[in-house]
């Protein structure tokens, strides 16, 4: 008889079995075997919230097969993920196949790899009912929430509308930020700048103030004043400041900053990293390796290390760059104080598969994010990066100048990785040529330009993730799944890479701030999640933290059914002309996104496909551009009139060339990007 080894997915099966050998079998729950029904809430309140758990649809089969492979098995392991989820999903399955949770059934492993397996076999443990307990207090409460306000909604507003206690709190925080851009009064405010060249090089120094202290630039009249009495005068370098500074290396990424950092740099939504992510955990198939776990586990809010890896790490560092890059000691980080620190950091599981030598063996989404991974964690360990840092004040006719610049000495771990930015506009080092004190240097020009101080920036998707963790809301594995469904149920769009609420998410976050204060707080979801994790370390009741959730909200919902009158929702109006009786149609949503619906229904039943139109016109007949997407989501820009037109583009355009009406496209890097006219003849561009 063989042992069984039951993990989630084939992959993680696969990769498995490779290290375990032939007297063990492995198989595949395909996830989740039992949840709450669809059809009804599944939660009996009265009777201290238990949940009725039910075997999900269409796992029939699944579920027959585990039984089969589980009675001839000579003993039967649990290897699910290893978080709250996981155990829950091992909890659920020891049910249904009728195992003693209290045996030794659970394995966990970080890593996929043969040592960090068979080690978990020597380890089994019985199943960590505290664990159960918070992913159930989680999913309870969650259905409550959804289950409870929904239909309120619907009754309320509209139908086919949610609520939920992370995606509410999410699409508040867009709201408000909405808000504030919105509320924003810009100030008028101006720079001077006097620019000098020395030893052909070109620096410029700011206008500070006076010797008494910085002085504001409000308005034109005050700059063109200092700027007539210092024309033409010569500046003096009356202070001067060298020192060294040195820039740290970024620790190895969680969960939180592997999303955010692949938002910047890869474009990568966070359900299409995490995807990828739980790809490269779980084995992909590298040319003769068979299947391998390249990544630790990929849900995680620690930045821990094991000690083995750092001394891999090292070993590496020190081969391929030199004993320069390599720290005295390795680099241990700190984890914020109210992570769950159940696992290590996201790292590559073997340093010797570098992303190169594997390249083939990917695809170029996997290649790209495993290289991120495996590049942030080399350079997690290597020597710290030393710049020479300068400042200078500069004197003329009273007024003082500075400068300030730096120069790259050492690169260190730069060498390998330079964290991405949210920002294009955030600043970049100045580069300075040679300067001493008591120098004098004449400028070449004066240059000044008007400001008005700018309102926050609309997050994106990395931002809002940031936003959510820093305010304790959300753990790990909530991230990607909250940010996909405020999306999905229209509270907020996505224009270029930032988050704008709808007229809808407006009017639910209002809705829900003024009736259900609690389930919208803040504070009081973060508390919440705290809760959760002392749920999990066995200080607390779960059922005790759902009550405590539950009834304000019934009361709320008792006061919100009784006042709240229904809220009438405009449909969004278009130019589109109806063709069959010359209305306007308005954007209306189904189960497959967005279309375009004659307000005169159900007189008139004319509907049709909805596009979102590009500001630019096609340059073979006229008619608008429009955006699309394919089959596999790739966006693609074709003319309205096709078929008729044959314009088909894979690049956006940024608008029509002024000269000829060709299309021009954005080019070049951060910094230097320009728009381009597409036709060479032309050759027309703006900066």
């Amino acid at each position: 008889m063989k042992k069984l080894v039951i993990v989630e997915s084939p992959a993680k099966a696969k990769t498995i079995a490779k290290y375990l050998g032939k007297e063990f079998k492995v198989e595949a729950s395909m996830g989740h075997v039992r949840d709450l029904p669809k059809s009804d809430l599944g939660v009996d309140i009265e009777n201290g919230f238990a949940p009725k758990y039910i075997n999900i649809r269409g796992k029939a089969d699944v579920i027959n097969r585990l039984k089969k492979s589980a009675q001839e098995a000579e003993k039967v392991y649990l290897a699910t993920d290893p978080d709250r989820e996981g155990e829950a999903i091992s909890w659920h399955l020891a049910t249904i196949l009728g195992l003693d949770t209290n045996d030794n059934v659970r394995i966990t492993f970080n890593e996929i790899t043969k040592k960090a397996v068979q080690e978990s076999l020597k380890n089994a443990r019985p199943i960590d009912h505290n664990l159960v307990n918070a992913q159930q207090a989680r999913r309870v409460l969650d259905r409550l929430v959804g289950y409870k306000l929904s239909p309120f909604l619907w009754e309320k507003v509209k139908g086919g509308l949610s609520a939920g206690r992370v995606q509410s709190v999410a699409t508040r925080l867009v709201v408000e930020r909405e808000e504030e851009i919105e509320n924003f009064k810009p100030e008028e405010y101006w720079t001077l700048e006097a620019v000098f060249k020395k030893d052909a090089q070109e620096f410029k120094a700011k206008f500070y103030g006076d010797k008494k202290g910085k002085i504001e630039l409000k308005n034109q009249g005050q700059v063109q004043e200092i700027e007539e009495k210092i024309k033409n005068k010569e500046f003096k370098v009356v202070k001067i400041k060298v020192s060294e500074k040195k820039k740290n290396p970024p620790p190895p990424f969680i969960t939180s900053t592997l999303q955010q950092e692949a938002s910047r740099k890869l474009r990568f939504t966070p359900a299409k990293t995490m995807a990828v992510a739980q790809m490269l955990y779980e084995g992909v198939e590298i040319k003769g390796e068979g299947s391998v776990g390249l990544i630790t586990y990929m849900r995680t809010d620690s930045t821990r290390v094991s000690e083995e890896a750092q001394q891999a790490a090292r070993n590496l560092i020190l081969q391929k760059f030199g004993r320069e890059y390599l720290p005295e000691k390795p680099r241990v980080y700190k984890t914020k104080k109210d992570a769950q620190d159940a696992h290590e950091a996201i790292r590559p599981t073997y340093l010797e598969m570098d992303p190169e030598s594997i390249k083939d063996s990917l695809t170029p989404d996997q290649y790209k994010l495993y290289k991120l991974i495996y590049d942030r964690f080399l350079a997690s360990q290597m020597e710290s990066s030393i710049y020479e840092a300068l400042s200078a004040e500069l004197e003329v006719e009273g007024y003082i100048f500075k400068l300030t610049g730096s120069k790259l000495k050492f690169a260190g771990f730069m060498e390998v990785y330079v964290e991405g930015k949210d920002t294009e506009d955030e600043e970049e080092e100045n580069q300075l040529p040679e300067i001493s004190e008591g120098e004098v240097l004449k400028p070449i020009k004066l240059e000044n330009k008007q400001h008005f101080t700018q309102p926050p920036s609309r997050y994106t998707e990395a931002t809002l993730i940031k936003a959510l963790e820093e305010k304790g809301i959300g753990r790990p594995s909530t991230y990607a799944p909250t940010i996909q469904t405020i999306l999905e149920r229209g509270y907020v769009v996505k224009e270029d890479r930032f988050l704008k609420p709808t007229e809808l998410g407006k009017l639910v976050t209002n809705i829900l701030k003024e009736y259900f204060k609690d389930i919208i707080d803040i504070e009081f979801t973060a508390e919440l999640e705290s809760n959760l994790d002392k749920i999990e370390e066995g200080k607390l009741e779960w059922t005790e933290v759902v009550k405590k959730y539950y009834q304000p909200l019934e009361k709320e919902l008792e006061i919100a059914r009784a006042t709240l009158l229904k809220v009438k929702v405009e449909d969004e109006e278009t130019d589109i002309v109806c063709e069959n009786c010359g209305r306007k149609m308005v954007i209306k949503k189904g189960r497959y996104g967005k279309f375009l619906a004659c307000p005169g229904y159900p007189e008139c039943k004319n509907t049709k496909p909805y596009y979102d139109y590009l500001d630019v016109l096609c340059p073979k007949c006229g008619k608008r551009v429009i955006e699309k997407k394919s089959k596999k989501g790739k966006r693609y820009y074709t003319c309205e009139g096709y078929p008729d037109c044959d314009l088909i583009l894979w690049e956006k355009p940024a608008k029509n060339c002024p000269k000829c009406g060709s299309l021009m496209f954005e080019k070049g890097r951060k910094g230097n990007k320009k728009i381009i006219c597409s036709n060479e003849s032309c050759a027309y561009e703006e900066k």
